[in-house]
C-alpha cells in the first residue's frame, strides 16, 4: 500500500520531534541526541496530548549508507564496497551544480540502512517527506513500494517484509533521470536535486487507525467560524467505531467536541464530521497567526481509545476584489512578498529543518507578509514556519514550462497534484494554489504549448483543485490565454530587466490591473554582483535602444535589455527596487506583488554569470547573507529600526574633490550622516520620494580612508546607527597593472584569500571585471569552492577590481594561484601557525 499523504496523525508531535532530535543533535551531541530518540519512540513529546504507546513516529534519518554506483539489480548494490556513511536529508548534487563541469548528475543512487524492529501487533510503515524524482524501496531483499513524482511526501508499507528478530535491511534507490513525462519540466531555471532531499520517518501505527484528516473552514467572519473534518480510518477487519473530535483553541481550551458512528469494512473508510459554529473565532492573520489544534480520537465498540491524530489549522477568510485588490479578514492587505527556492549553498536542497526556518523567518523579519514557493510543494518545515509567522503562501504544481504531455504526463501530473493538495490542505498560511508557471514555454512534447491543448487541460485541473478544495483561491502566473480560467492572474512584467525601463512600472501595473480583474503580480527584479558598483548607474529611462516592452521575451538573446547587456552592478538594482516599492505601496486598489527571488539559487540555464550557474537575483546570497537589495525592502517593511549606508562592499571609489552622493537607507524618520565625526546635516525621510526618502548626502571625501556613520531617529530619539569605512581617490585610478593576493587568518584554520585588481601606484581599478580562477596549487586544505556565492566560487568574475574565496588549512603549508585570461599566474603561500 502506497500512500501520499503526510504523516498528519503525528503532524504536532511529529513536528516537534523533529526540532527535538535536530536541536539536540546539533547542540549536544549523539549521547543526547540518541536520548531525545528514545523520548520520541516513546511518544514523549513537549506541548502536545500525549500519543498511545503503541503509535509511534521514530526519527530516521541517522546511520545510513550511500552508493553513487547505478546498479539496477539490488544484489549488485550490495556486493559494492563503495558505500559510504551519510545521514539524511541528503543529494548527490549538493555542489556538482556549481562546479566547473557542464552539467550536473542525473542518474540512480542507493541508499542502505539495518535497524532493528520488536515484536508489533500493528503496521509499521516508512514515510518520506520527499524524494527526487523515482523512488524504490527494498526491505530484506524484496521490493517494498515505489513512488514517482518529487516534492510530495509518501508512505511505504514495511509490514509485511519486516524481520522482529534480527537486522532489517532496508535499501532505496532514487533517480532524478531525464523524463520528460515528470514535471518540472527539465527545461526549468532551477536544478532537480536528485536523492532523498528530505526527513525520513518510521511509523508504527495499530491495525486500527486514523490514516488521514482535512480540515476545512467554509464560512468564516469575525462573528462565527464554520468547521469541517473529512477522516480517513484504516481497519483491518470490519468493525464498528466511534470518531471523536475536538477543536482546542490557541489557548489550550477545548472549544467543540463532535462523535460520528462509523461502521467501517476492512481496508479504508471515509467520513465527516460538522461542527457548530464557533463563536467569535480568534482569527489566524498576518499579525496575530492564532492557530486551532483539531485532535481526532478513534475509539472501538467498548469506547477504548485506539488511536489518536492531532494537525493545526486556522480561521480566516480571504478574496480577491475584481479591481479592488486582496482582502484578508474583511481588511485590505497589499501583498508584501518575495519568493523561495528550496537550496542552500553547499547543501543543494538537502536542508536541515534549521535553515528552511531561518529563510522563512528572514523574509518576515524583513517586512515580508507573503512567499510564493517557486515552483514545487516545499518542506513540511516551511509551511509549519508559514502557519506560525503569519506568511500568506502561494502554493504551486510543479507544472514549470515544457508544455503539455501525453496520458503518462497527464496521470503523473494529477497524481502529484492531488497528493500536494491533500497533503498541505491543512495549513491556514495557503491562500492560493497555483496551477503552474510558463507553462507553455519550452515545449517537451511536439505541439505541447498549444493553446487548444492547454486551455482545456488547464480548465480540468482548476475544476480538480476546486473539488479538493472549494475554499481556496486558484491562480496562475504567465499563461495568458488561461487568464480567465483562474482566480488570480499574474502576467509577466520586468520592468527594466528583461524589457523596458523601472520608471514604466506605475503605467503597466496600471494597464494589467484594468485588463485582469484579479490581478497581482509575481516576479519583478534583477541581478546584482555583490561587490559590483557604479557611480553611474543607469537612469530610470533605461538602456537606449533596448526592448520597449516590459514583459519578458521567450529568445532574450535576440533583444537588448539590462539584463542581458549591462553589468549587473549592485547600485541600479537597489535604485530598481526602490522605484518599484515606490509605486507598489503608493497605487490604490492594487493586490501586490512579489520580488523574485529571496535568495540567490543554482541553475543549469546560467553558465555565464558573473557567478556561474546561479541566478543571482537575490535578495540574500546563496548562503543566506545580506545583499545590498535587501535593505530597500527592509527601508519600506522592516518594524525594528534600522539605517544602512549604502554599501558596505562600495569600500572604494574615486571622484571629484568635492565628492560623491552618498544614500542611506532608514525605516526611521529621519537621520543624520557624519563624515569623520563631523555632521553634514539632518534630513527628514520624505514618502513617496526616491532615492531613499530623500536622504541623500553630497560628501566631500578626504583622500584616502573615510568613516562614514549615520544615526536615525524618531520623535527625536536616536533608534538606529550605521558605519562605514570607504577609501576615496581624489580623481581616477590608472590603468591596470597587476593583482594583488593575499591570505588573511579569519579565524582557526579558516582563510581569506583576496584578489584586487591594482594600477602603478596601488590603487583599486575599479573598471576591472575580468573573470577569476583561483586554485589550490599546494595540495594541502582545501578551497571552499563550488558554493554559488562571492567568497565560496573557484571561478567568479571579479567585482570592481576584487575578489575573494575561503580556504581551510589543515596544519600544512599550501600555496594559492589566481588566474586570469590575461593574468598568467599571481600566487600566495599560506603558513599556518
Amino acid at each position: 500500500m502506497i500512500n501520499v499523504h503526510p504523516p498528519s496523525l503525528f503532524r504536532s508531535s511529529l513536528l516537534g520531534a523533529k526540532c527535538c532530535a535536530h536541536a539536540v543533535r546539533m547542540t549536544f551531541g549523539p549521547v543526547l541526541f540518541a536520548i531525545c530518540l528514545v523520548l520520541v519512540s516513546l511518544g514523549v513529546h513537549s506541548a502536545t496530548p500525549k500519543a498511545k504507546a503503541h503509535a509511534e513516529a521514530i526519527p530516521f534519518n541517522d546511520s545510513w549508507e550511500y552508493l553513487q554506483e547505478n546498479h539496477r539489480d539490488i544484489a549488485l548494490a550490495l556486493q559494492s564496497r563503495d558505500w559510504s556513511a551519510i545521514s539524511l536529508p541528503h543529494t548527490w548534487n549538493a555542489t556538482d551544480t556549481m562546479d566547473a563541469e557542464p552539467g550536473y548528475r542525473r542518474n540512480a543512487s542507493w541508499y542502505k540502512k539495518t535497524f532493528k524492529a520488536e515484536a508489533f501487533d500493528g503496521v509499521t510503515q516508512l514515510y518520506f517527506e520527499g524524494a527526487n524524482f523515482e523512488t524504490q524501496v527494498y526491505l530484506n531483499g524484496r521490493l517494498a513500494g515505489e513512488h514517482v513524482g518529487g516534492y510530495v511526501g509518501f508512505t511505504i508499507d514495511l509490514t509485511k517484509y519486516l524481520k522482529t528478530s534480527g537486522n532489517n535491511e532496508l535499501l532505496v534507490r532514487v533517480s532524478n533521470r531525464y523524463n520528460r513525462n515528470l514535471i518540472p519540466s527539465q527545461k526549468s531555471d532551477f536544478f532537480l536535486f536528485g536523492g532523498i532531499t528530505r526527513d525520513v520517518w518510521l511509523k508504527r501505527l495499530p491495525q486500527k487507525h486514523i490514516d488521514y484528516m482535512a480540515i476545512t473552514t467554509p464560512s468564516v467572519s469575525a462573528e462565527s467560524a464554520s468547521t469541517e473534518v473529512k477522516v480517513d480510518v484504516v481497519a483491518d477487519e470490519a468493525a464498528s467505531f466511534t470518531v471523536m473530535a475536538e477543536i482546542i483553541a490557541p489557548s489550550g481550551e477545548r472549544v467543540q467536541r463532535q462523535t460520528i458512528e462509523l461502521l467501517a469494512n476492512k481496508g479504508m473508510n471515509s467520513t465527516k464530521l460538522n461542527f457548530e459554529a464557533i463563536k467569535q473565532p480568534i482569527l489566524w492573520s498576518i499579525d496575530e497567526p492564532n492557530l486551532y489544534q483539531m485532535k481526532l480520537s478513534l475509539l472501538d465498540a467498548n469506547k477504548k481509545e485506539l488511536h489518536t491524530k492531532l494537525d493545526t489549522f486556522g480561521y480566516r477568510w480571504f478574496e480577491m476584489k475584481p479591481h479592488k485588490g486582496f482582502f484578508l479578514n474583511g481588511e485590505r492587505v497589499l501583498i508584501r512578498g518575495t519568493h523561495r527556492h528550496e537550496e542552500h549553498a553547499g547543501l543543494g536542497a538537502a536542508l536541515p529543518n534549521e535553515l528552511h526556518r531561518k529563510d522563512m523567518q528572514m523574509m518576515k523579519d524583513m517586512g515580508a507578509n507573503f512567499v510564493r514557493l517557486g515552483h514545487y510543494p516545499q518542506d513540511p518545515e516551511v509551511y509549519k514556519a508559514a502557519n506560525e509567522l503569519g506568511l500568506l503562501i502561494w502554493d504551486e504544481l510543479p507544472w514549470c514550462r515544457g508544455g503539455k504531455g501525453g496520458a503518462e504526463w497527464e496521470k503523473n501530473t494529477e497524481y502529484l497534484w492531488q497528493a500536494q493538495v491533500k497533503q498541505n490542505i491543512n495549513h491556514p498560511s495557503i491562500i492560493f494554489w497555483s496551477l503552474g508557471n510558463e507553462i507553455y514555454w519550452e515545449e517537451d512534447f511536439e505541439g505541447g504549448g498549444a493553446t487548444e491543448l492547454i486551455n482545456p487541460y488547464l480548465e480540468k485541473l482548476n475544476t480538480m483543485t476546486k473539488e479538493m478544495d472549494p475554499y481556496r483561491l486558484t491562480s496562475i502566473r504567465k499563461y495568458y490565454p488561461g487568464s480567465d480560467i483562474v482566480d488570480a492572474f499574474s502576467p509577466s512584467i520586468w520592468a527594466g530587466w528583461y524589457g523596458g525601463s523601472y520608471s514604466q512600472y506605475e503605467e503597466a501595473l496600471k494597464d494589467a490591473h484594468a485588463k485582469y480583474p484579479t490581478f497581482m503580480h509575481m516576479e519583478y527584479g534583477g541581478s546584482s554582483h555583490v561587490g559590483r558598483h557604479t557611480e553611474t548607474p543607469i537612469s530610470p529611462k533605461g538602456l537606449r535602444n533596448a526592448q520597449v516592452s516590459v514583459s519578458e521575451a521567450v529568445n532574450q538573446a535576440v533583444v537588448r535589455s539590462v539584463a542581458k547587456d549591462s553589468d549587473w552592478n549592485s547600485n541600479y538594482i537597489v535604485d530598481l527596487f526602490d522605484w518599484h516599492l515606490n509605486v507598489s505601496e503608493n497605487l490604490p486598489d492594487f493586490a501586490g506583488n512579489a520580488q523574485w527571488a529571496f535568495k540567490d539559487f543554482g541553475t543549469p540555464l546560467r553558465p555565464l554569470n558573473p557567478i556561474p550557474y546561479t541566478n543571482m537575483k537575490g535578495l540574500v546570497d546563496r548562503s543566506g547573507n545580506f545583499k545590498d537589495a535587501y535593505y530597500v525592502f527592509a527601508s519600506y517593511w522592516k518594524k525594528e529600526p534600522f539605517c544602512w549606508i549604502e554599501s558596505h562592499t562600495w569600500t572604494h571609489r574615486n571622484g571629484p574633490k568635492e565628492g560623491r552622493d552618498v544614500t542611506v537607507y532608514c525605516n526611521t524618520d529621519s537621520a543624520e550622516l557624519f563624515l569623520n565625526g563631523e555632521s553634514l546635516g539632518k534630513k527628514e525621510k520624505q514618502q513617496g520620494v526616491v532615492p531613499a526618502g530623500g536622504l541623500v548626502w553630497k560628501v566631500p571625501f578626504n583622500n584616502g580612508e573615510n568613516t562614514l556613520s549615520v544615526n536615525g531617529f524618531k520623535d527625536g530619539e536616536k533608534i538606529a546607527e550605521d558605519e562605514h569605512v570607504v577609501t576615496y581617490l581624489i580623481g581616477k585610478h590608472g590603468k591596470f597593472k597587476t593583482i594583488n593576493l593575499q591570505a588573511e587568518n579569519i579565524e582557526g584554520n579558516r582563510w581569506l584569500i583576496t584578489a584586487e585588481a591594482v594600477d602603478k601606484e596601488g590603487n583599486r581599478v575599479l573598471d576591472y571585471s575580468e573573470r577569476a580562477y583561483f586554485f589550490n596549487i599546494g595540495e594541502q586544505g582545501k578551497l571552499v569552492k563550488d558554493q554559488g556565492t562571492p567568497y565560496g566560487s573557484s571561478t567568479i568574475d571579479m567585482a570592481s577590481g576584487f575578489a575573494a574565496i575561503e580556504y581551510i588549512d589543515n596544519g600544512k603549508t599550501s600555496t594559492i594561484e589566481y588566474r586570469g585570461q590575461n593574468v598568467k599566474g599571481v600566487y600566495v603561500e599560506i603558513t599556518p601557525n
